[in-house]
């Protein structure tokens, strides 16, 4: 139940959203492309963000670019 502690969790990189252009889901309500958001975990697929709402999202990567 790791992912219960994720918001509080300190953060282990920043990744900044190139584009919301998704095919299969509608991510331009909770991504900003510019803006710059907090890992708090990461996969080989996803990284897991704190998003526009305040929540940790899981997003394919890439949606970021590395900072």
């Amino acid at each position: 139940m790791i992912h219960q502690n994720w918001e509080s969790k300190s953060s282990i990189k920043k990744v900044k959203c190139i584009h919301t252009d998704a095919s299969k889901y509608i991510v331009n309500r909770v991504l900003t492309v510019g803006k710059e958001y907090e890992v708090k975990n990461e996969t080989e697929e996803f990284y897991f963000v704190v998003d526009n709402t305040g929540k940790v999202g899981g997003f394919y990567k890439d949606y970021f670019q590395s900072i």
